[in-house]
């Protein structure tokens, strides 16, 4: 095919034809469908994403950026002739300025990598959804996760991006401070667009300090109904809380099967709490373990040890694949919404009720600090409508109490259908915003926004 040798030459030992990586690359992991992308190409300089655009305009292929392949709702899924542009050769940390809390890396460097290379520092980059997804692509799906009732999310935490355009064009968005008032906010317009504006070549991230003390308690309840008014309690309040993780009984019996964990199999409360000094923190958490115990705990277990809070955490993002061991040969369905907090304990309770009603087995784990939650429903393949037809259900309910249909995982192709109940005529401006930065629809095309594909690529 003509085109993929004008792509070989341009791009020597840069290119993956194989069929196993171009399914691979068509893919994430929640969603239903894969299809091969037409080649992958791993881009090592902004130039190289340039020429990649260029090759793109010339033969009107589409790009879809790739970072880790960790995404949930379609990001990834081909839905016209593309390439997929991998961008983990581009993962070097470029600079740290620890006097400005701040680094400076490429778009392929992980969270966990970036972590690891901070140890020394006494700084760190908090935003943690669990996976250890790339830089640039927990950018383009505005990631956040178990800290971001503290520290915020990507969105908080991106000072500066280096963004490709369609055409080529390179743009440098934000400046390395922590506030200004100068001009329009592009920056924050690419962080969470999923690929569909440009591609990421660079970001300039905020750090923070390492806290000096940390309390981490698993806090067990009668029903996960008073789980979350306990959250809701601690949130009130306005205590500093890092992280306060929900994870229901399925999830702590799964995790016990899964990890050997130990864990009492009722609805749990993951939290933590960081602070400067000792005594901050023992106010805080003893405060915060009133308000629980008002709310119905049963009983609480502290991690003593900095090894038993990483096993606290690691059994917490393992949540997801310890469901999938309790199950398997089964699908998943996994849907992420977030409502008010007021409006957090109805939420629940309707998510609950909706899938006893329709006979379904799942779990509610997530963010409640937040007022997000996920459910995770397993089902075998022929059950699997009747679990999309659930967290369909569970969106439009989100939506009706003034949420959102997804909190973090982001829009892709499964959620574009509630955009125009969430965001009415506003949608149209985000349309016109997509057509004037990639005109041609060449970038990560059909996610968020609707665009019709080429003629026999559907």
């Amino acid at each position: 095919m003509e085109k993929l040798e004008a792509l070989k030459r341009l791009f020597p030992g840069k290119v993956d034809l194989s069929e196993s990586e171009r399914l691979r690359h068509g893919k994430d992991e929640g969603y239903p469908l894969a299809r091969p992308v037409l080649a992958v190409v791993y881009p090592e300089s902004v130039e190289d994403v340039q020429k990649a655009l260029q090759w793109a305009r010339e033969w009107g292929v589409a790009v879809i950026p790739y970072g880790a392949g960790t995404s949930l709702e379609g990001h990834l899924y081909p839905t016209r002739e593309a390439i997929s542009l991998d961008l983990s050769r581009m993962n070097r940390l470029l600079e740290v300025r620890a006097e400005d809390f701040l680094c400076v890396v490429e778009p392929g460097l992980t969270r966990k990598a970036l972590n690891e290379a901070l140890k020394g520092t006494g700084l760190f980059f908090p935003v943690d959804p669990g996976a250890d997804a790339s830089l640039g692509g927990m950018a383009a799906t505005n990631a956040s996760g178990t800290t971001t009732v503290r520290y915020g999310g990507m969105r908080q935490n991106v000072l500066a991006l280096q963004v490709v355009l369609a055409g080529g064009e390179v743009l440098e968005l934000g400046r390395g401070v922590r506030k200004t008032s100068s001009g329009y906010d592009l920056k924050d317009l690419f962080i969470g667009s999923e690929g569909t504006l440009g591609i990421i070549t660079r970001l300039t991230l905020r750090l923070h300090p390492l806290p000096e003390h940390v309390h981490t308690l698993r806090v067990f309840f009668p029903g996960v109904e008073e789980a979350v008014e306990a959250s809701y309690r601690v949130m009130a309040t306005g205590l500093p809380v890092a992280r306060l993780e929900l994870l229901d009984e399925l999830a702590m019996r799964a995790l016990n099967r899964y990890l050997g964990a130990g864990f009492p199999e009722r609805p749990a409360l993951f939290l933590e709490f960081h602070a400067s000094t000792e005594e901050a923190l023992e106010a805080e958490s003893t405060l915060a373990l009133e308000l629980m115990r008002e709310a119905g705990a049963l009983s609480v277990e502290a991690a003593k040890t900095e090894e038993e809070r990483k096993r606290q955490w690691e059994a917490r993002h393992q949540a997801y694949w310890a469901l999938v061991h309790l199950y398997p040969g089964h699908h998943f369905v996994i849907t992420d919404v977030a409502v008010p907090l007021s409006r957090l304990a109805e939420m629940v309770r309707y998510a609950q009720g909706l899938m006893a009603e329709m006979g379904l087995a799942g779990n509610i784990l997530g963010h409640v600090g937040d007022g997000n939650f996920h459910t995770l429903v397993p089902v075998l393949p022929e059950a699997y409508p009747k679990a999309e037809a659930y967290a369909e259900r569970l969106v439009e309910r989100a939506l009706e109490l003034g949420g959102t249909c997804t909190a973090e995982h982001g829009v892709g192709l499964r959620k574009k259908k509630f955009l125009p109940k969430e965001h009415g005529n506003t949608l149209e401006w985000m349309r016109k915003i997509k057509a004037l930065l990639d005109p041609e629809g060449l970038l990560n095309p059909g996610k968020v926004l609707d665009i019709s594909p080429s003629p026999g690529y559907s």
